[in-house]
């Protein structure tokens, strides 16, 4: 394997673990001190909303346009995929409250193995791209698993198998995600790539527009927006000293 592949795998590698035990942390966190999880839960999301809402827009979909004209329509075609995939767990959970626990694992594991795909797609593109995306993700995997830890106590599980469900379906699908995709990403070619990345772009765009800040907004604190444009701050500041 060349150099650089081994690089980009280590990156990737790297990404996909670290978010596990972010994720990890925020289970175990809310475990442990509640009230203290809840506190920085809403910073964290609206610090990974502001990286996930430019890095799509000024590196991620740009990229990706260059490798295809058409990325525009797989950037749509990713953010309706989220929409769509959202508002059917949405309905779905309308329903009893240990469905509402099952839907919940469901829709956060496809939610997590679609992360740690995005970590692959786009460090194979642009290590730029990719630790930029990264850094979001991450970030906001605090709050992941803070969140899908309160929807299965919310859903009727006891406290151990809470636990024990969140780091499943949120914390190691990431890496599985992004390790079964990588021996995949390196054979497609670059029209393709560029497809999987404007797809990738839409996600993005939805996780940040559609999920961090409107669960942010909810719960809102005194700097929540100060965390927002630190994220913006981040992304162009990451940009910048790469080009």
């Amino acid at each position: 394997m060349p150099v650089k592949d081994i690089n980009t795998f280590i990156l990737i590698s790297a990404f996909a673990i670290g978010a596990m035990l972010v994720n990890s942390l925020g289970i175990w966190t809310l475990y442990k001190n509640r009230e203290w999880a809840e506190k920085i839960k809403d910073y964290c999301m609206c610090f990974a909303a502001g990286i996930l809402i430019s890095s799509p827009l000024i590196m991620t979909l740009p990229q990706a346009i260059q490798k295809t004209s058409y990325a525009g329509f797989t950037a749509l075609a990713g953010f309706l995929f989220m929409y769509f995939s959202n508002e059917i767990i949405k309905y779905k959970t309308k329903q009893k409250e240990l469905a509402f626990g099952i839907t919940a694992i469901e829709g956060i594991l496809i939610h997590s193995l679609i992360d740690g795909v995005v970590y692959t797609v786009t460090f194979s593109i642009s290590t730029v791209v990719g630790i930029l995306t990264g850094v979001g993700l991450v970030v906001h995997e605090f709050a992941e698993g803070v969140i899908t830890f309160s929807m299965l106590l919310k859903g009727g599980y006891s406290t151990r198998k809470a636990g024990i469900y969140a780091f499943l379906a949120a914390a190691l699908t990431t890496p599985i995600g992004a390790f079964i995709a990588y021996p995949i990403v390196q054979h497609l070619s670059n029209n393709v790539l560029g497809h999987m990345l404007g797809f990738v772009a839409g996600v993005l765009i939805y996780v940040s527009a559609s999920h961090l800040l409107p669960e942010a907004r909810e719960y809102e604190k005194k700097h929540s927006t100060l965390a927002f444009i630190l994220g913006i701050v981040f992304a162009l500041l990451i940009m910048f000293t790469e080009h």
